[in-house]
Order: C-alpha cells, then sequence, then structure tokens
C-alpha cells in the first residue's frame, strides 16, 4: 500500500494502537523496570499480540526512543511559547510551576528514573537520552539567551550554557528528591526555583 492510500482513518488507528503501546509500556517499565518489562508482558498489558507490537515497533529501545521524542516534543513546545510571550522572563517564571509539578509527579518521575538507570548501562538508550537533552538545552539555551537580552545583560554563549546546566540539574534533581523525600514541599520548591531561575536572568 502506498503513502498515498493510506486514509485518516488508517492513521488514527494506528496512531490509537501506537499510544496504546506506548501507555502499556510506560506502566510496564515503572511497575518491572527495563529489563523486567518484555515485550511479552508489554503485550498482554495493552491486549495486543507481541507480533503486532513488533509492526510499530522494532525492540525495546525503539518504544523508549518513542517515549523520549514525545517528552522532547513537549518541552520544545513549552519553549517555542514562552519566547513568543510578549515577556520572556514572565513566561519563564510562570511555567517554573508547572515544571516542578511535573517533574515530582510520581508517575513520571519513576518513568524518568528507569530511563535514565537503563542509559547508564546501555549505550543505544544513552544516546537517545543524550541526543534528546542536546535539544532540549539548546531550546532553552535560546530562550535563556532573549531574557537576559531583554533585561538588558549580557548574554554570552558561556553565560547561558552554565544557567541552563544550573537549571537542568536543578530540575534533573527532583526526580531522586521525590524518591527519597514523598511529602516533599512542592509550594516552597516552587518559590525556590522561580526565585533562582529570575537571579539567573537579571543578575
Amino acid at each position: 500500500m502506498t503513502d498515498e492510500a493510506i486514509s485518516p482513518s488508517d492513521c488514527s488507528r494506528a496512531e490509537a494502537r501506537r499510544n496504546q503501546i506506548l501507555e502499556a509500556a510506560e506502566a510496564c517499565f515503572r511497575e518491572y523496570g527495563f529489563h523486567g518489562a518484555s515485550i511479552s508482558r508489554i503485550s498482554k498489558s495493552c491486549g495486543m499480540s507481541a507480533g503486532h507490537i513488533y509492526h510499530y515497533f522494532e525492540n525495546k529501545e525503539a518504544i523508549i526512543a518513542a517515549i523520549v521524542a514525545n517528552d522532547l516534543d513537549r518541552l520544545l513546545a513549552m519553549s517555542a511559547e514562552m519566547r513568543n510571550a510578549d515577556n520572556v522572563l514572565d513566561a519563564l517564571i510562570d511555567r517554573v510551576a508547572e515544571g516542578v509539578v511535573e517533574q515530582l509527579e510520581s508517575r513520571g518521575a519513576g518513568l524518568k528514573l528507569e530511563i535514565a538507570a537503563e542509559a547508564a548501562r546501555n549505550p543505544t538508550v544513552a544516546e537517545i537520552v543524550r541526543g534528546a537533552d542536546r535539544r532540549c538545552t539548546a531550546s532553552l539555551a535560546e530562550t535563556f539567551r532573549l531574557a537576559r537580552l531583554a533585561a538588558g545583560k549580557s548574554a554570552t554563549p558561556e553565560e547561558i550554557a552554565r544557567m541552563v546546566e544550573v537549571v537542568a540539574a536543578m530540575f534533573d534533581g527532583l526526580l531522586l528528591r521525590r524518591v527519597r523525600q514523598a511529602d516533599i514541599d512542592t509550594r516552597e520548591l516552587i518559590v525556590g526555583f522561580q526565585s533562582v531561575i529570575r537571579c539567573l536572568i537579571t543578575s
């Protein structure tokens, strides 16, 4: 069947099945870990045969690549929205609250930690994660650059790179804090994060 012959309804069904597989895989990765979440287990979870899953994804690394890509698309869209705002700094500060809450959401945090753990021992997953990180940090760097310039501050590549690494480390650290401190005060964290980012942009 050629691309021209594929109907919109066929595309919709394929996308729905693909998303169904991803949702099942995410749940299995969280519960059993990357190695414990076999294709067989994922197939049972989503109610499809293993062969059907392989029609959409070559292997588990391809499933992780799709999960990471979905998250990256969302982050890039968010960065673009901030850059298009009338006041980039205000947009950054507003989005911090959303970002902190998302990082501390237990289901999402568990999945991200599992992917990070697999990246530490699996070169294929490591490249997937690092490639997404490069694109995400480049987008955030441009957002920071525009915010610094709007605030009348210098914005050399070295300065911006340092700021982005600080913010990335802060948000990545939230994943571990969620594990180590289940009753973490989200409101206080949001205030602290907003203060740090405002300081980085305006100082």
